[in-house]
């Protein structure tokens, strides 16, 4: 134990000192630090052989179709998880959501009702945890992903149910070697890692990462939309604001990490690898067969991509917290309307069968058992035509489907059956 606390002191007295000067410093000075250091893990090493965490030097290079950041390999074999594990325990209690706001406020009075929120409003701060944020995402990905995801989650770990499992369940059967971020201050928790366990000790790249949302925006539009939240003077909207942070987070993260950006109430059926830069049509029209209206349930971008650079700056400057969907779908479709045809940014407008197979008003059907012959026979019918053809993924519409019970022998037990790798049983959510 002694040896220990001798070798993580002299880690920290090098780091102090490696912070106290610039590139610029003198060969000198490193030449001295490095053996002092090497002097001090060797004597450490004589009574321990306990290894200190490797510094990580990460780089923006873009990898892959889908841009993903990568670092140099770390030494060590896991990614360590001491920080997820040291957050205080979520009270079972908390049931408190101070993004919503009381109703029949009018503007001024909810913009007033807001300043006085934002002490408890932490998910707009940084703090010590999300301070790492980026360096934690860059650790992860060094395990090498074959398709990059992202999901984002706002409210307490303990919702966090059987049903929003399900969408990691089947996304894993379809990518094995994808690695998936769970953007989440609730998750990033003992509770979430518990939740999380049956897919990490099968091996599966699946971490949950306190978001650090002014590095997220910093250098974009959202900068100073973020401003204007913090400082109290930009009305909020009488939507939850967790539901705009969450079109907002989503936005960055695709366009400062790239990858794939998914809701939590899909089952996914197929590899996406093969796409790129593409987001779904919700409905078409049906003379025409243009799309009518697009979806931000799943988008994939490439790093950078200027159409996210759209989206950001519409979202910042347009911004309507008392309008549902404006800040999200509606703001896809009309930003993709306007700039989707861009020479250059070569997007893919997928058909409604490609993620939203099912309408909302339809969904239900998907949760019956067959009551006779001709049920069966459209429950046959319909799975070979989801696992067959061309759909991805299958939007649940949660707000519809939450509290349905799924039926034995109906569409979505087979799919659930067919798909899952840890396969809980999620019948009655």
């Amino acid at each position: 134990m002694g040896a220990r606390r001798f070798s993580l002191k002299a880690f920290k007295t090098f780091n102090y000192w490696l912070k106290s000067y610039n590139a610029k410093s003198s060969p000198s000075f490193y030449a001295l630090a490095f053996t002092t250091i090497f002097f001090l893990i060797c004597a450490a090493d004589l009574f321990s052989n306990s290894s200190s965490n490797s510094a990580y030097l990460a780089s923006y290079d873009k990898v892959g179709e889908f841009g993903i950041p990568q670092t140099e390999k770390s030494t060590e074999s896991e990614i360590p998880l001491l920080s997820l594990q040291e957050n205080e325990e979520e009270s079972d209690g908390e049931n408190h959501d101070p993004l919503i706001p009381p109703e029949n406020l009018s503007r001024d009075e909810r913009i007033a009702w807001f300043r006085r929120q934002l002490p408890e409003l932490e998910i707009l701060q940084t703090s010590s945890l999300s301070q790492q944020f980026h360096s934690r995402v860059l650790n992860f990905l060094n395990q090498g992903c074959s398709v990059l995801f992202h999901i984002i989650w706002m409210s307490p770990a303990k919702s966090f149910g059987k049903r929003e499992f399900l969408t990691m369940d089947t996304l894993f059967k379809a990518h094995p070697q994808g690695c998936l971020l769970i953007i989440s201050r609730s998750m990033d928790s003992r509770r979430g890692y518990r939740i999380l366990k049956p897919l990490l000790d099968r091996g599966i790249k699946v971490f949950a990462v306190t978001p650090d949302v002014p590095f997220l925006v910093k250098d974009t539009p959202l900068e100073a939309w973020l401003e204007g939240m913090n400082s109290g003077t930009k009305d909020p909207g009488h939507i939850p604001l967790s539901q705009n942070l969450s079109n907002m987070i989503r936005l960055a993260m695709l366009y400062k990490y790239g990858g794939v950006y998914m809701d939590t109430d899909l089952i996914i059926l197929k590899d996406f690898t093969e796409l790129r830069n593409a987001v779904g049509a919700q409905s078409i029209d049906s003379v025409t067969r243009k799309w009518t209206r697009l979806n931000n349930a799943i988008m994939l971008y490439d790093i950078n991509h200027p159409i996210l650079l759209d989206f950001i700056r519409e979202f910042a400057t347009s911004f309507d917290g008392n309008r549902w969907g404006y800040n999200g779908p509606y703001l896809v479709s009309r930003v993709i309307e306007k700039f989707g045809s861009t020479p250059g940014y070569n997007l893919t407008i997928m058909p409604p069968r490609a993620f939203y197979p099912v309408d909302w008003h339809r969904i239900g059907r998907l949760y019956k058992k067959p009551q006779n012959e001709s049920e069966s026979t459209w429950v046959e019918s319909k799975l070979n035509e989801l696992n067959e053809g061309e759909t991805y993924a299958v939007h649940l519409w949660n707000k519809i489907t939450r509290e349905m019970v799924i039926e034995e022998g109906s569409v979505m037990a087979r799919l659930i059956a067919e798909h899952c790798v840890v396969c809980d049983d999620i019948r009655k959510g």
